[in-house]
C-alpha cells in the first residue's frame, strides 16, 4: 500500500496553517500523532530534521503523523506570538487531526520549543495516549512547571544536549508524577548530531508501547 502524503492548510486562530499529513506505509493507522516543531524565531519549521525523524518514527510505529508550521512560518499566516498563539495553533491542528480520525487514539510529540507546547496542550486536555517530549529544555525556568499531569510522558534527549544537561533533566524528571519515561540517546548536541538513526529507533520503540 503506497504511503499517503497530503499537503494542506488548516484553519487557525490567526489564519491558515501550512501542514503535512502522512499515513503509515504498510497498514491503516492505529493512532494519530500531532508533531510540533522547534522555536520559530530560531529557524524552526516542520521540515526540521528532528521533527521529520519524529514523524517518520511514529509512522513506522503505525501512526498517522500531522506536522504543521506555526503562525508566521513559511506559508502559515499570522506572526509570532511568544508561545501563546503557537499553543492555540497546535490546539487547532489537534482538533483537525482528531476530527479527521475520530476513531483513533491520539498522542502529541514535539521537539524543543515544540516539546513545551505539547506538554502544555496535552496536560490540559483529557484523552491523550502519550506525550513525547524531545529535547525538552528542563534547565529553562519556564519549563520546570510543565508536564505535571498523569498522562504518560516520554522524554527523549541527547546525552550532550546543550540546552538540557543531564543533571538538570534528571532533577526535573524526579519531581514528576508517574507514568513517565526518560530515554537518553548517545548524540553530540541538541539536534542529535551523530545519533539521528538511534533517535528515530527510540521514537519507534516508544510509539509502539
Amino acid at each position: 500500500m503506497p504511503r499517503r502524503i497530503e499537503s494542506l492548510f488548516i484553519p487557525g486562530p490567526a489564519g491558515r496553517l501550512e501542514a503535512i499529513i502522512e499515513e503509515p506505509e504498510e497498514q491503516p493507522p492505529s493512532e494519530a500523532v500531532l508533531v510540533c516543531h522547534p522555536h520559530p524565531q530560531h529557524g524552526g519549521t516542520m521540515h526540521n530534521k528532528v521533527v521529520y525523524r519524529i514523524a517518520r518514527g511514529v509512522r513506522r510505529a503505525g501512526a498517522v503523523a500531522l506536522r504543521f508550521n506555526y503562525r508566521g512560518v513559511n506559508l502559515s499566516e499570522g506572526k509570532y506570538d511568544a508561545g501563546i498563539g503557537e499553543l492555540e495553533d497546535a490546539r487547532a491542528c489537534l482538533d483537525y487531526l482528531r476530527g479527521r480520525y475520530p476513531e483513533l487514539p491520539y498522542s502529541l510529540a514535539g521537539f524543543s520549543f515544540g516539546s513545551k507546547i505539547i506538554l502544555k496542550l496535552g496536560c490540559e486536555s483529557a484523552g491523550a495516549k502519550r506525550l513525547i517530549a524531545v529535547g525538552f529544555p528542563a534547565s529553562q525556568a519556564d519549563a520546570r512547571e510543565l508536564g505535571r499531569c498523569t498522562v504518560l510522558r516520554v522524554f527523549i534527549l541527547s546525552t550532550n544536549d546543550e540546552f538540557c544537561p543531564k543533571p538538570a533533566m534528571e532533577s526535573y524528571f524526579a519531581t514528576l508524577p508517574e507514568p513517565k519515561r526518560l530515554v537518553w540517546v548517545d548524540a553530540k548536541d541538541h539536534f542529535f548530531a551523530g545519533g539521528l538513526d538511534q533517535f528515530e529507533e527510540a521514537v519507534v520503540r516508544e510509539g509502539m508501547v
